[in-house]
């Protein structure tokens, strides 16, 4: 793809590496809190506990979030027609537990619906122009 073209990949890909990197921060918090870990989780004091509701599955589920992260901006980056998929159903999954988070419990997650929603129609429509 030409450069002047690259623009929306590159972004996407940026963003979903930002998403691996806070995941796999979360896990390493979580697996050797310390007086370093708590300077960062003062940023949202809830998200420790809300963390500690998953008991024993909170880093296997960072760590499986970053994976997933970084995967996709690899195949985005590369410009890949899987990696747009991926990136399709990371958005799906984010989009369905921001909204059931945001009815539920909090609605300040409701604001990731139009950010994701605009990041998955992008993922589409550039898989999509890959199809043909």
């Amino acid at each position: 793809m030409p450069p002047a073209h690259r623009g929306g990949p590159v972004l996407l890909a940026a963003f979903f590496a930002f998403g691996a990197l806070v995941s796999s921060l979360t896990a390493a918090m979580l697996l050797a809190p310390g007086r370093w870990s708590d300077i960062i989780w003062s940023l949202k004091p809830s998200a420790r506990d809300d963390f500690g509701l998953l008991d024993g599955w909170a880093v296997p589920l960072m760590l499986l979030v970053s994976a997933a992260c970084a995967g996709t901006a690899l195949g985005v980056w590369r410009d890949r027609r899987w990696g747009y998929r991926l990136a399709i159903a990371v958005l799906g999954i984010n989009l369905a537990g921001d909204l059931i988070n945001g009815v539920l419990r909090d609605r300040r997650t409701l604001i990731g619906l139009p950010i994701g929603g605009a990041l998955m129609l992008y993922a589409i429509a550039r898989e999509r122009a890959m199809r043909s």
